[in-house]
């Protein structure tokens, strides 16, 4: 018998290399106009709201006031506050924006967030503050600082109705042939591909829709890192606390308020594993352990997003936190 090929994985990619922030050179760009605002992004469990606090009370002590705007497409909704971590003491007396905005349930959509961005922005500058944008959600990063506004698209009841009957697979497979996803979520959620497709259909019907109505921003970009080992232990370590301080129990309160389940398990994560232990697809145990992969995998995703930034030429200053 001949040997036993051992297959050969491919060693993970290299972190990025940290460096120190310098944070009086960050604030005399931005008085000087160089820089119009601080992006403080990383992946989940990375100390992102921390170390952006942090930063705002540095830039108070030296005699400029500082205020965040959160990029996280879930800790807009009401309700929804331990499943998307938004830890508000942390803020302090650090004013914050784009949290606590709308109702869960309410579709909130990237074109939302893309205007309450511009109108906070817009707020924060006139009153002579330095805005600092900072969460994970990589898109609506994005949508924030490129300068191109997003158009409103109407609901297409009839599209919709057609590609109800289709199965998601099905519906996956249409929407990757119109365009790339970056966001996985959205794909676990047929509601949310069915959307996706609608647009992806209205866009390319109608290529005018996409038009630079805003001004690109001028960002000073942040990333918050740490190992891997410390961010597999951080996640792990977070999710056993948050289901101890009641994760279960403010689902249970969601779907008792009327929130529908399957909007609550378009929202991904927490809110889809623990919706579906509530409804007894899944026992405790397998809801943890696939949440628990859920979100490693999540954060895997979202340095890949950020790394692919980079390579785009954006330029990010990693710092260890």
């Amino acid at each position: 018998m001949g040997k036993k090929r051992e297959i050969q994985c491919p060693p993970p990619a290299e972190l990025p290399a940290p460096e120190e922030i310098d944070v009086e050179g960050i604030l005399r760009s931005f008085l000087s106009g160089e820089t119009d605002i601080v992006c403080v992004l990383g992946p989940t469990a990375s100390g992102k709201t921390r170390y952006a606090v942090a930063l705002a009370r540095k830039f108070a002590g030296l005699g400029t006031e500082a205020e965040i705007i959160s990029a996280d497409s879930r800790q807009v909704y009401r309700g929804m506050d331990i499943g998307t971590g938004k830890d508000l003491v942390e803020y302090g007396e650090i004013p914050y924006h784009l949290i606590d905005i709308v109702p869960a349930g309410t579709r909130y959509s990237l074109y939302d967030y893309q205007r309450d961005f511009e109108e906070a922005y817009k707020d924060i500058r006139e009153r002579g503050r330095l805005p600092i944008i900072c969460g994970g959600t990589g898109l609506y990063i994005q949508a924030a600082l490129s300068g191109f506004s997003l158009p409103e698209i109407p609901p297409d009841e009839a599209l919709r109705e057609s590609l109800e009957q289709e199965d998601i697979e099905e519906l996956r497979e249409k929407l990757l042939e119109l365009r790339p996803v970056t966001d996985q979520s959205i794909l676990e959620s047929k509601r949310r591909t069915i959307r996706a497709l609608e647009v992806a259909l209205y866009e390319n019907e109608h290529p005018e829709v996409r038009r630079a109505d805003y001004t690109e921003k001028k960002a000073y970009y942040i990333g918050t890192l740490v190992s891997r080992e410390d961010r597999t232990a951080r996640i792990d370590r977070r999710l056993e606390e948050r289901l101890a301080e009641g994760m279960v129990e403010e689902v249970k309160g969601l779907l008792d308020a009327g929130v529908d389940s399957s909007v609550l398990m378009g929202y991904g994560l927490e809110y889809k594993f623990i919706t579906q232990y509530i409804l007894g697809i899944n026992s405790y145990e397998e809801m943890k352990t696939l949440l628990g992969t859920a979100i490693h995998q999540f954060a895997k995703r979202q340095m890949t997003w950020f790394r692919g930034m980079e390579r785009k030429g954006v330029r990010i200053h990693w710092t260890l936190v």
